[in-house]
């Protein structure tokens, strides 16, 4: 019998990762633990945009940053005055509409030991220039859950801070908490302890399932976690076993394979 697998993903990312684990043999199904939307005044992107020649550089945190942001591209900018970073070869890969933007994103090498600021750094620290500032583009979060994955942005903040670097934050997108249809509800109580394997892919949704499932017992649950701080928050749910991999499809499918 294949080795159920729930990808975590907002809905709007989790088909390519869905296809990509059934055609590996896995009973793969979606279950979101964030909704992603559009932000309610998007004032602060146009004029982000407006100033696009005047930033340093522009760092997307995710895929949904670079779509939510692009999506407002006003016609004529040109990309090649500011170079662009991601943490990590999904985000830039993302897509921004042309080929010239993602080519124009910077991220840590692919065979790095993981994808997050910090490994950004290394690829782009050395290059960087006080006093041009730097553009921060990320999301809004539901104040009812702070994504504790933020520390990863906030350390890399600190880094351009310390060189004299201004930084600016721009949110150009919504997060918040999944709506679960009952069936839902009930397929997450049972892969708490039949087996299957959470991919779990932000701190933030876990705080999001503990809302959902406040009750919830986690020690017989299974959860393979994109990142050593996802994995921390799992354990601190005191999930029963969890597994590092990195956010790479190959990289999952062994790990997968290795757990069946």
């Amino acid at each position: 019998m294949a080795l159920r697998v729930l990808v975590t993903r907002p809905e709007g990312e989790a088909a390519s990762w869905l296809q990509g684990l059934k055609d590996a043999g896995f009973a793969a199904e979606s279950l979101p633990l964030i909704a992603i939307g559009p932000v309610a005044d998007t004032a602060a992107v146009r004029q982000a945009w407006a100033s696009w020649a005047d930033w340093q550089a522009v760092m997307f945190v995710s895929v949904p940053a670079v779509r939510h942001f692009f999506a407002h591209r006003p016609p004529g900018v040109d990309l090649s005055t500011t170079p662009c970073w991601a943490p990590g070869p999904g985000t830039r890969k993302a897509d921004s509409g042309t080929p010239s933007a993602r080519n124009a994103l910077r991220s840590p090498d692919p065979e790095a030991g993981q994808f997050d600021s910090e490994a950004l750094w290394a690829q782009v620290g050395a290059a960087v220039q006080a006093a041009r500032p730097v553009l921060i583009v990320r999301g809004q979060d539901d104040q009812a859950t702070p994504d504790p994955a933020g520390q990863g942005r906030d350390w890399l903040s600190e880094q351009l801070q310390a060189r004299g670097v201004p930084v600016q934050r721009l949110a150009a997108y919504a997060r918040q908490g999944p709506s679960w249809t009952a069936p839902m509800v009930e397929r997450a109580r049972q892969a708490a302890s039949d087996g299957s394997v959470w991919l779990l892919s932000s701190s933030q949704g876990l705080q999001h399932l503990q809302r959902l499932l406040p009750q919830q017992d986690w020690s017989g649950a299974r959860a393979l976690a994109t990142h050593p701080r996802i994995g921390e928050s799992a354990r601190a749910m005191a999930w029963g076993e969890v597994r590092l991999t990195r956010p790479l499809l190959p990289d999952v499918v062994a790990s997968l394979e290795s757990w069946s």
